[in-house]
């Protein structure tokens, strides 16, 4: 028979082809799988998904405990990320990083100062009033529905009459009111939050890309390092362009509908404005939210029922428009979530972190989200979130 080819060298057949010179062959013996083997790797593979349920339920209630502590993290670090282009741009004119952290903190300080001193005092009436507003709110949805409520006792009245069922007896609605002393007691805890955010925000923004290199540097391997390095880049470029659209996009929805209302004449357009600026971060939610106190305010300061209607109906249309074609169009396919997933998110972090973590929620899944496309193994969670 011919001799084979094998690297380059001749070798007649059944024979070991010959080692190079000045390298040395390493056999490796075959490991012999006994069965008592096997039962021991299915055992263990079997309790790979009861421990996957222990870490991730250790997880959530280390998130529960410490909540007091990550929230002011979580909530200094999206608000860094999001002033990082405008101080990253005054870097570019050769303004120091803590020079410039510190001019858009007092400028987004003086914002917040004045929009909360220009909203506290309509706001704080409105909380005052409260038990009166919902009482004349159902008074009014009464009224309105009454040929309703006529129809259903006429038909429950004769399904009782012919032995079918009873109907239920009214219970008076429990008293209650709304009062601003908790409001006032917890005022200094309000203080101290908001000075260690805004520490922490300062800290963020001025050292953030210092501490960033330093993590890259430290990371093992050139594949780690540029994987590491990647996700660095990606979190602060892509997601914070998508933190500062999002809210110029929010607070333009709530000018508009501050205008809207202002242009129908409803109480305190501005406090409904900045409302719909802040829930907003809650999509489908904050919509139906928004919708459902305009509609409960315009029926209690109109008596005509299509002038009611029309500031939430208005309201619809504008939220409808913004979440399926304006912020699609500005955002692009990339950043567009799941419905499913966005309202899984908000229930799991509004359970645990209340409504801070229902307002943050969104933007954490489309943290997790950016993060796992660059991070090798975990594109699935990527894909299994867009839209």
């Amino acid at each position: 028979m011919p001799p084979s080819r094998s690297s380059g060298s001749f070798h007649a057949p059944g024979q070991r082809p010959p080692t190079r010179p000045g390298r040395l062959q390493t056999i490796r013996p075959r490991r012999h799988v006994t069965p008592a083997l096997r039962r021991r790797v299915r055992r263990l593979r079997s309790l790979r998904v009861p421990l996957l349920i222990l870490m991730l339920l250790a997880i959530a209630v280390t998130l529960v405990l410490a909540r007091s502590l990550l929230i002011p993290l979580v909530l200094a670090a999206f608000i860094a990320l999001g002033l990082n282009p405008t101080v990253a741009g005054l870097h570019r004119v050769y303004v120091p990083r803590p020079l410039g952290s510190l001019l858009v903190m007092i400028a987004l300080a003086a914002a917040l100062v004045g929009s909360v001193t220009a909203l506290s005092t309509p706001a704080a009436e409105w909380l005052k009033d409260a038990p009166a507003v919902m009482r004349d709110v159902g008074y009014k949805v009464k009224r309105v529905t009454r040929p309703l409520t006529r129809a259903s006792h006429a038909a429950s009245q004769s399904l009782a009459g012919m032995g079918v069922g009873a109907p239920p007896a009214s219970r008076p609605p429990p008293a209650g009111g709304f009062s601003l002393d908790n409001l006032v007691q917890s005022a200094p805890r309000i203080a101290v939050a908001a000075l260690t955010v805004a520490l922490l925000v300062f800290f963020f923004l001025s050292y953030g890309r210092t501490v960033a290199g330093h993590l890259v540097t430290a990371v093992p391997g050139f594949s780690y390092r540029r994987v590491a390095l990647r996700l660095i880049r990606g979190i602060q470029e892509e997601f914070s362009r998508y933190l500062l659209t999002v809210t110029l996009i929010n607070i333009a929805l709530g000018l508009v509908t501050a205008a809207i209302l202002w242009a129908l004449n409803m109480p305190d357009p501005l406090l409904w404005g900045g409302l719909v600026t802040l829930l907003n971060y809650m999509p489908y939610v904050g919509a139906v939210t928004n919708t459902l106190l305009l509609l409960a305010v315009g029926l209690l300061n109109f008596n005509d029922p299509l002038h009611a209607l029309a500031p939430a109906a208005c309201f619809a249309v504008l939220a409808a428009l913004e979440g399926n074609v304006i912020t699609p169009i500005i955002m692009g396919r990339r950043m567009r979530l799941s419905p499913l997933a966005i309202l899984v998110w908000l229930l799991i972090w509004g359970w645990m972190w209340g409504i801070t973590g229902a307002l943050l929620a969104v933007p954490m899944l489309t943290c997790l989200k950016l993060i796992t496309e660059w991070l090798p193994g975990w594109q699935w969670f990527a894909r299994m979130v867009e839209r």
